[in-house]
C-alpha cells in the first residue's frame, strides 16, 4: 500500500545527483491535465471539523479535514484559477522532497475558485475521491476535473496526518508526524470514517450558498487510488449511501474482504503490482462481491500510472536524474497520454452506468480503443 514512487525516494536521490550550488536553470512547470468535457469548472475548498471525533493519529486534537469540491460552472470570467497545491503546502512539500528552490513550479488547475454552479443541469451525482497513502487530494485533480466537466460533483479529500501535506486556512500545514503511514488497516478505517463524515456534512448542506441544492445525495459513488481504493471498499461496507465504487490499483483491508459488497464495484489493477492475479485478500473480496463486478488490468501500467502521478513523476524525473528503470517501476511503460485516456474514459463509463442509468459499451468487453486493457468478470 506504500506509494513506492519517486516522491518517497527523491530526496536521497537529489543528494547524490545535485549539481554545483547556485547553478541556474530554468524552472520546470507542472500543470494537471486539462479536462475534455463540455462544461467549465468551478471549485471550492472547505475546512471541516468533526466535533464528535478526536483525531486517531495525533492526541488532543479534533479530527479536521480539507476537501475540494469540483463542479460544472455556469460562468468563470472573473473567478481565479485554483492552484494545484496551495503555496504553503507546495513550499513544504517540495522542501520535504529535497527539490532545490526554483527548480519546479507547481501550476494551476482548470477549476475557477468560487464560480457559480450551473443550475441548468439540475441535481448532479456526487463522487468522493480518496488518494493513495502519503499522498494528497491534489493527485486526483485531473480525473476530478474530467468528471466535473462531464456533469458530476466531485469531492476530493485530504486525510490529515496521512496525507503528505494538508494546508489549512491561514497557511497552517499538517504533515505525517511519523513520516509516512505504516498501519494501513487503521488508516483504511480512519479514512472510511472521514468519508462518512464528509457525506454527513454534504447531506446537512454545509456548503457555500452557490452549491446549495446542486448535489444529488441519492446518487453517490466513490473511487480512489492505492490506499484510496481500500478506503473506497471500506467506506461502502460502512455506509450504504455509496452506491458504486472503483479502486485504482488498491488492495482491500478490514472486514469488507470477507463480507463483500452488494453494490457495483470496479477493480483496476496493473501487471507489476499483481492485483487480483496474486493478492489472496483481493481474491477473497472478489469472490464475495454479490453485485455487478469487473476487473480491468492495464498492460504497461505500474502502480503510479493513475491520478496526476502519471504526468507528475515524469515531470520531476529529469530534474533529479531518475534512472529509466526506476521511472518505469513507478509509472510503467504505458505512454502518459494513454494512461490519461484510460482515466478519462473508464471512471466516466462506470459512474454513468450506475449513477445515471446509461449503458456505455466500454464496460462490455475489450475494445480496439484500449488495446492495453484486459477484462475479467
Amino acid at each position: 500500500m506504500k506509494r513506492t514512487t519517486l516522491l518517497i525516494g527523491v530526496a536521497a536521490l537529489l543528494a547524490a545527483t545535485a549539481g554545483p550550488a547556485g547553478a541556474a536553470t530554468a524552472p520546470v512547470r507542472f500543470d494537471p491535465p486539462s479536462p475534455t468535457g463540455p462544461h467549465k469548472i468551478g471549485t471550492v475548498a472547505l475546512h471541516l471539523i468533526d466535533q464528535a471525533r478526536t483525531d486517531p493519529w495525533v492526541a488532543g486534537h479534533q479530527r479536521e479535514l480539507m476537501i475540494s469540491i469540483w463542479y460544472p460552472a455556469r460562468k468563470t470570467a472573473g473567478y481565479p484559477l485554483a492552484p494545484w497545491l496551495g503555496q504553503a503546502a507546495a513550499d513544504r512539500y517540495l522542501h520535504d522532497l529535497g527539490v532545490p528552490p526554483g527548480k519546479l513550479v507547481l501550476g494551476t488547475t482548470d477549476g475557477h475558485q468560487g464560480a457559480p454552479a450551473d443550475r441548468r443541469l439540475g441535481k448532479l451525482p456526487v463522487l468522493l475521491y480518496s488518494p493513495g497513502a502519503n499522498a494528497s487530494r491534489s493527485y486526483g485533480t485531473g480525473v476530478a476535473e474530467e468528471l466535473a466537466s462531464r456533469g458530476y460533483v466531485v469531492v476530493t479529500m485530504d486525510h490529515t496526518y496521512d496525507a503528505a501535506v494538508v494546508e489549512f486556512p491561514g497557511g497552517r500545514v499538517a504533515t505525517n508526524p511519523k513520516g509516512e503511514i505504516t498501519d494501513f488497516v487503521k488508516a483504511a478505517k480512519v479514512r472510511a470514517d472521514d468519508a462518512r463524515f464528509v457525506l454527513d456534512q454534504l447531506t446537512a448542506h454545509q456548503l457555500p450558498a452557490g452549491l446549495s441544492g446542486v448535489l444529488d445525495m441519492q446518487r453517490i459513488g466513490m473511487f480512489g487510488h492505492s490506499l484510496g481504493g481500500a478506503t473506497t471498499s471500506s467506506a461502502m461496507y460502512a455506509d450504504k449511501r455509496v452506491k458504486a465504487g472503483l479502486g485504482l490499483d488498491g488492495a482491500v483491508l478490514g472486514p469488507v474482504a470477507e463480507a463483500g459488497l452488494d453494490r457495483p464495484y470496479l477493480v483496476v489493477d496493473t501487471p507489476g503490482k499483481g492485483g487480483l492475479a496474486t493478492n489472496p485478500v483481493l481474491q477473497t473480496f472478489w469472490k464475495n462481491l454479490r453485485g455487478w463486478r469487473l476487473n480491468l488490468t492495464v498492460k504497461g501500467a505500474a502502480h503510479n500510472s493513475f491520478g496526476d502521478d502519471a504526468q507528475f513523476v515524469r515531470t520531476v524525473a529529469p530534474l533529479v536524474g531518475l534512472p529509466k528503470d526506476e521511472l518505469d517501476e513507478s509509472v510503467g511503460t504505458i505512454p502518459a497520454k494513454r494512461a490519461l485516456a484510460f482515466q478519462r474514459a473508464y471512471p466516466l463509463a462506470f459512474f454513468d452506468r450506475f449513477l445515471r442509468g446509461k449503458k456505455p459499451p466500454l464496460l462490455d468487453g475489450p475494445t480496439p480503443r484500449f488495446p492495453e486493457v484486459t477484462y475479467t468478470r
